[in-house]
């Protein structure tokens, strides 16, 4: 049975294990992200090739595969840049093989996830969908005919498109899909309007179910943002399904998926309406999706 070591680095948590060629993610542990004024990309590379090494000398693993957040680009192997993590156009993969005694396989977290979804997920049957995690920011996976698209490291960044609202957001712009309905903007904002800060946003959703006016106003703004958002992506890409992750899909049917899907209906005309469904892999997805793209780097060679 082929193995291979699976690497999510987050912007505070890293997850690691061992992924067999049934999908299933065996032997798992996790680790604190370097970050700080002290740490930099460096710090990261040591830290996973630590738990590469350990996972895979314990183990077995035939290669590895290490995704990260930020803008990645895949083909060239570069961490083009990451705001949480704190680096730019570093040369992770060149770093993590000099490392690591096995192949290394490296891209984006929410690629990965997309791919893992795609495979193994809710978006099992589908060649072509979307899968948007909503957490404390909003990116896409794009998945066409059975491939990830990248664009070199710069697609899917969905959060930082206008989707109609006057928030101002970290980016520099305005209205941003990230600023209204990420689950950090949707507890920012009742906070303002309510003169309370929640305890997240699935307790402004539990507000909202129960009838407080300020987070039935939030929720609704945050439900209308991905509307939005979604709508014109189905109308360019036309996904067979687009999947939702994150935190913000543990709102369930009744507060996120149902209104979500009728909203996004009611935005599209001719166009084919995709389904709308909860991931399935939960926040396995991006070490999952890791090591399936490390079980690709084997196959291609």
């Amino acid at each position: 049975m082929t193995q291979v070591c699976a690497i999510d680095v987050g912007g505070t948590t890293v997850k690691a294990g061992i992924l067999d060629d049934h999908g299933q993610l065996l032997h798992t542990t996790t680790a604190p992200t370097p970050i700080g004024r002290d740490s930099d990309a460096r710090a990261v590379v040591d830290l996973v090739s630590t738990l590469a090494n350990q996972l895979s000398d314990r183990h077995g693993a035939a290669a590895v595969g290490v995704v990260v957040p930020g803008i990645v680009d895949e083909a060239r192997g570069l961490g083009v840049w990451s705001q949480n993590l704190g680096w730019r156009d570093v040369p992770m993969r060149e770093l993590l093989a000099e490392r690591i005694g096995a192949p290394v396989a490296f891209g984006h977290d929410v690629r990965a996830g997309g791919l893992a979804e795609a495979r193994l997920g809710a978006g099992r049957g589908h060649e072509s969908l979307l899968f948007l995690p909503v957490g404390t920011g909003i990116a896409a996976a794009i998945v066409l005919d059975g491939r990830c698209y990248s664009a070199g490291g710069w697609a899917g960044e969905i959060g930082h498109v206008d989707v109609g609202y006057e928030q101002s957001c970290y980016c520099g712009l305005r209205g941003c899909l990230e600023a209204v309905s990420s689950g950090a903007a949707i507890a920012r904002r009742y906070a303002a309007k309510a003169g309370r800060r929640p305890a997240g946003a699935a307790e402004v959703a539990a507000l909202a179910l129960s009838g407080d006016v300020v987070a039935e106003s939030v929720w609704s703004d945050a439900i209308g943002g991905l509307a939005h958002a979604l709508a014109w992506s189905a109308s360019v890409l036309a996904p067979g399904v687009i999947v939702l992750g994150g935190g913000l899909a543990d709102a369930g049917q009744r507060r996120l998926l149902n209104p979500l899907r009728e909203r996004l209906a009611a935005r599209l005309s001719y166009q084919r309406v995709p389904e709308v469904v909860p991931a399935e892999l939960g926040d396995r997805a991006g070490c999952v999706g890791a090591g399936l793209m490390a079980f690709d780097l084997l196959e291609s060679r």
